[in-house]
């Protein structure tokens, strides 16, 4: 039940199964009261189903919901910051830490020295202000975390139960788009539910990544022979096989995860520091091993693949080098030679002697000669790739002849590749626009536009945009004009116009909380915004370096940042800098941005960032976020404790990342919105983010269309009327957009 509550969680609701339900008492228990009173601290209020369910469960469920509500809001963390107080700032300054650095070098006599070691000289730190050591930042206590309920706003739960779930692990296997990590984790949950009870012949998963999950689980039951008929291509059982060495769903080359993992390192040193070294080198180490019950099932995955021994080599082909590993590691040529594996034998003879034509090969040599007839005949073969290329075979051989190609195979487009197509012509065809790019295993880069726009003018391109969204807008209506519906009214909530659909996304981090989709735009309720950052819990104490920033961009082009170097700035305060973390329960970081300040100062966005400064990447389980409420948010005098999780507006946790920065959020100052995004960057602070690939970012965002946009197209292609009262033969409402699996059954292919 535990696992499955997190899931309904994340959806606004809380699931009880009817096992647990008993007999309701007609008047609400004392326990049911105290669970509800203890939800409201942290945030949260009940609907009324929900409260007659609560009702008929024991007190023992009650305490099992809360703990897990109370694990979740990371009630049971420390969030003890440097400073007490710390929204008053203790004038510290960059003399202080010289004078201190000199003073414990020379060992001069004098000052207050504290437990880790440092000397504090007379006259530099305010030290009554401190929680922990203002010089090295190691800090000395924590508290117990007050819950004090100062949001002004609580979310809503809504009551699910197994009705609602079977349908949600159905939603998320046939997602016509990447499940991001979040998606990824429930969906792990609720197969080890629930597997059982799926029909794997009849279900047709929707996405590559989802495969893997799903063969990961059958796997683990040991029932890998099932997965058999789910693998379409070799290709399949790579990325099988690579998730479940390293738990990554996209093929990420090894060399690129090495890479990143030294440059992550670089400036490690000695002392503290040398223990995390020697950690990370192990990290560096790619190593195969398979035993013979691991490969055995592997020789005959691929000795079952339908489909011709030279078209499985051509599309192992782009791997090779993996494979070859892969091949070795597997022991696939001992099993090669045995009876029953004789297709495995003649594609181990053909890959290994190249006996195939590359069709991507062929691609390139026809665009090359400049042969727009034999490069289209190939690419309408595969019209994913063709879709993928649209753009530059547009600028290679014009857009008259490319788009009548295309035309001829969009109907046979994956719709998302439709709808993106349709999304970003506008910027691509755009010559004064860099766009913002995230390669595989990569941070968020910058590249300007293609060249080969500069053969065009003006008005030629905007005649190619208008060709491009002309084309994909009538094919997109065209599908949902043949579907039959007979339905006449269509009711869109407003809010869904501020949601985009998750076409694209692959986010890396895990949101715990209520979901929401990058792009998404949550108002600020008062004048206040609080970061909060959150990392070490279970960790023994150590040196762990983590940093929570703010980047301010002003209207006049001036750039601030608010961080550990630099504590004060324009409307915006940070608690401290924490470079250790205590044993097992973690420290924190906050920075308070005042929106009214913000806008006397000229500040045009304020961008949200966390830094791994030392230990590699960015360390697991730390969890990032903020606090918004109409009402004042207090700072504890004592401890300088500012998290209330009845405030928290969002928050994600970071499960997996081979980033040393991210960008969590973006606030809108003259809007009062905060734009939720995440984008890596390769900065070991703030100071080393590009803030022109924060705003290319920001412009695809604001170009992808938002699933009211797509409503209204279907409901113009199906002939129905829009109304502005949820009364209407298709309801459509938030609570149904949080879930994006089942909003991707709009794309219809």
């Amino acid at each position: 039940m535990n696992d499955l509550l997190k899931i309904s969680l994340r959806q606004n609701a809380v699931f009880i199964p009817k096992t647990a339900l008993v007999d309701a008492p007609k008047r609400l228990s004392q326990s049911t009261g105290l669970l509800v009173a203890n939800l409201g601290k942290l945030g949260f209020g009940v609907s009324e189903p929900l409260l007659h369910a609560l009702n008929g469960l024991k007190s023992d469920n009650h305490t099992e919901i809360l703990n897990i509500f109370r694990e979740i809001m990371g009630v049971n963390k420390n969030w003890t910051p440097l400073v007490r107080a710390w929204d008053k700032p203790t004038g510290e300054s960059h003399m202080d830490h010289l004078i201190t650095f000199f003073h414990n070098v020379f060992k001069l006599d004098g000052g207050t020295r504290l437990a880790c070691g440092h000397t504090i000289p007379a006259h530099t730190f305010p030290l009554e202000r401190y929680t922990g050591c203002p010089f090295c930042g190691m800090p000395f206590k924590t508290h117990f975390l007050p819950l004090q309920s100062q949001g002004s706003k609580r979310k809503i739960l809504e009551l699910w139960s197994e009705a609602d779930m079977k349908p949600f692990l159905n939603d998320l296997l046939i997602s016509k788009t990447a499940l991001d990590a979040t998606q990824i984790d429930s969906l792990k949950i609720l197969l080890k539910a629930f597997s059982s009870e799926v029909d794997w012949a009849t279900v047709k998963i929707g996405m590559k990544e989802t495969l893997m999950a799903v063969v990961n689980a059958l796997v683990e039951n040991e029932q890998g022979a099932q997965a058999q008929a789910l693998f379409t291509s070799p290709t399949d059982i790579l990325r099988y096989l690579w998730y479940n060495k390293t738990g990554y769903l996209q093929i990420i080359e090894p060399k690129t995860i090495v890479k990143r993992n030294r440059k992550n390192a670089l400036h490690f040193g000695k002392g503290k520091e040398a223990g995390a070294q020697a950690d990370l080198a192990k990290k560096l180490e790619l190593k195969l091993y398979y035993d013979r019950k691991e490969s055995v099932v592997i020789a005959r995955w691929l000795n079952g693949l339908p489909g011709e021994v030279e078209k499985i080599c051509e599309i192992m082909h782009p791997k090779r080098g993996m494979w070859v590993r892969y091949i070795r590691a597997l022991r696939l040529t001992e099993y090669a030679k045995r009876p029953g594996f004789e297709k495995l034998a003649a594609l181990l003879q053909a890959f290994y002697h190249e006996l195939y034509d590359v069709w991507e090969g062929r691609i390139h040599f026809f665009r090359l000669k400049m042969d727009a007839h034999k490069t289209f005949s190939l690419l309408q073969q595969r019209p994913g790739l063709f879709a993928r290329s649209l753009f530059a075979n547009i600028l290679w051989f014009g857009a008259d002849d490319t788009i009548a190609a295309f035309a001829a195979v969009v109907d046979k487009v994956p719709a998302r590749l439709v709808f993106s197509l349709n999304m970003y012509a506008e910027t691509y065809f755009d010559p004064t626009i860099e766009r913002t790019v995230k390669p595989l295993g990569g941070v968020a880069k910058r590249i300007p536009a293609n060249k080969l726009l500069g053969s065009f003018n003006a008005a030629q391109l905007e005649a190619i945009q208008e060709k491009v969204q002309g084309l994909t807008l009538l094919a997109m209506e065209k599908r949902f004009a043949a579907v039959q519906n007979l339905n006449k009214t269509m009711y869109i909530e407003p809010i869904l116009y501020k949601m985009p659909v998750a076409i694209g996304d692959r986010s890396e981090t895990i949101q715990d909380l209520p979901v929401a989709l990058q792009g998404t735009r949550f108002a600020i309720q008062g004048d206040m915004v609080r970061l909060f950052m959150q990392w070490g819990a279970g960790l023994p104490a150590q040196h762990m370096d983590m940093d929570l920033s703010a980047h301010l961009a002003f209207h006049d082009k001036r750039m601030e940042a608010c961080s550990y170097y630099q504590l004060t700035a324009t409307g915006s305060k940070h608690s401290g800098d924490i470079r250790s973390i205590p044993d097992r329960v973690g420290t924190a970081e906050y920075i308070e941005l005042n929106i009214k300040a913000l806008r006397e100062g000229k500040v045009q966005y304020v961008t949200f960032t966390c830094n791994a400064y030392s230990r590699g990447s960015i360390t697991p389980n730390l969890v990032l976020g903020w606090m918004n409420s109409k009402f004042p948010m207090s700072v504890s005098e004592l401890t300088g404790v500012a998290y209330d999780p009845s405030c928290v507006q969002h928050q994600v946790r970071v499960t997996q990342s081979l980033a040393k920065g991210m960008v969590f959020g973006v606030l809108d100052v003259d809007n009062h919105e905060i734009v939720w995004l995440e984008m890596p960057f390769q900065g070991q602070m703030v100071a080393q983010l590009d803030t022109q690939a924060v705003q290319g970012l920001l412009a695809k965002l604001d170009a992808k269309l938002t699933i009211g946009k797509l409503l209204k197209i279907k409901a113009f292609a199906q002939n129905m009327t829009l109304v502005e009262t949820p009364e209407a033969d298709e309801i459509y409402t938030k609570q149904w957009g949080l879930n994006a699996a089942a909003v991707t059954q709009l794309l219809i292919d």
